[in-house]
């Protein structure tokens, strides 16, 4: 991923950033060109492992059998455009042109299938727990019948992720005036939900 060193974030805050998005897309070669699929990750807490989990009609796991494969994953946690309208310094320096505001990580690995019940019993417990998590009343995969939950886990497919590296990038108008970028944030902060979400991550 094409990084700046203004838009560049440590390995910390890029965690932080794919917790935030929550699901990425898995993309990897495969014998007639490339795979890709989304899904809701679990990061292991040393974060040197990525969980999930896919349909098993889902294309992406074939032909992997007991292969192990490079994989990229990519997570974008806040997306908004940006009108050069928003530039005041384009009264005085009017060369100025659209642009986007994000925060996205990559994440490099070596995808392996998994697909024993109790490791997908886990995973799924796992992401359930995770995204409930601060709810009033959680959602437990407990709760749900023991016959549905085989017969569920029977029509997935779990993805484990041994990670080797994680870049995260926040292009959020470092390399604008500060003037503008006040500005930017300003209008965001009472825009689209998405533009909101970016307002949040320009800090002062």
């Amino acid at each position: 991923m094409y990084t700046p060193k203004a838009f560049g974030v440590d390995d910390e805050a890029a965690w932080e950033l794919v917790r935030d998005a929550g699901a990425g897309f898995f993309v990897r070669a495969a014998n007639e060109g490339l795979r890709s699929a989304f899904a809701p990750v679990v990061v292991s807490g040393d974060a040197t492992t990525l969980r999930a989990h896919v349909a098993r009609a889902n294309d992406f796991w074939r032909d992997l059998d007991e292969a192990r494969v490079e994989v990229v994953i990519l997570f974008l946690a806040a997306s908004a455009y940006v009108s050069p309208s928003l530039y005041p310094s384009r009264e005085v320096s009017p060369d100025v042109v659209p642009t986007w505001n994000y925060a996205a990580v990559e994440v490099r690995g070596t995808l392996r299938v998994r697909d024993d019940d109790d490791w997908k019993r886990e995973q799924v417990v796992a992401v359930t727990n995770h995204f409930e998590s601060g709810r009033d009343v959680p959602w437990r995969v407990e709760d749900v019948d023991r016959d549905f939950l085989a017969r569920q886990l029977r029509a997935i497919v779990g993805l484990e992720v041994a990670v080797h590296a994680i870049e995260g990038k926040e292009k959020l108008s470092q390399n604008r005036p500060e003037v503008d970028r006040l500005n930017v944030r300003e209008n965001f902060a009472s825009g689209s939900p998405r533009e909101r979400d970016v307002a949040r991550r320009m800090r002062s």
